[in-house]
């Protein structure tokens, strides 16, 4: 199996946990690519959920440094210009961080923005991000197992829950969560 890399280790990363709870934060980012070796983040959201209510929030847009591919646009519709006068991620991750503080992290496929997070924390000589976290589309697996996708969409499809946008990190954050408050009454 010559070519072929283990992921790297993230001896300090969380748990995914299955649980029902009230206090946690909501977490998305939207990136240049799928590698948090060779892609960039270019957006954070996250908001802070008190018993069951969003109680505070934040949204950073971030310069990479270089142009983000068309696909990345057409996806997000995150374009250069809006990222021209936007802080470069040194600036903004020390904060984001300290607004998630020691919450537990929703999100859907949130396998994939902690292990960005961690991994861009340590390149920039911060702490390891160690939170727990809920993942929506693990519940939705296990909570819906004759379903053949658990993409956000098609749980806010199945929920009929009407999302602002698609592929933005603040109002994917509020469909997870939206999503997380029906199917935790059915865990």
């Amino acid at each position: 199996m010559s070519g072929l890399k283990a992921p790297p280790a993230r001896p300090y990363k969380g748990r995914s946990l299955v649980l029902a709870l009230e206090d946690f934060t909501a977490v998305d980012i939207e990136t240049t690519g799928l590698s948090p070796r060779y892609s960039a983040i270019i957006e954070l959201g996250a908001v802070k959920f008190r018993a069951g209510r969003p109680v505070d929030e934040v949204s950073l847009l971030i310069n990479p440094g270089f142009d983000i591919p068309p696909a990345i646009t057409a996806l997000t519709g995150i374009t250069d210009d809006m990222l021209w006068t936007a802080p470069p991620l040194a600036d903004v991750l020390p904060y984001y961080l300290d607004f998630l503080g020691g919450d537990v992290l929703l999100g859907h496929n949130v396998h994939f923005d902690v292990n960005f997070l961690y991994d861009k924390a340590l390149s920039l000589g911060l702490a390891p991000v160690g939170n727990d976290f809920v993942d929506t589309m693990r519940l939705s697996r296990m909570l819906f197992p004759e379903h053949r996708h658990h993409r956000l969409c098609d749980l806010t499809e199945r929920f009929g829950i009407v999302p602002d946008t698609a592929h933005r990190a603040l109002a994917d954050c509020y469909a997870a969560a939206d999503c997380y408050a029906i199917m935790k009454t059915m865990l």
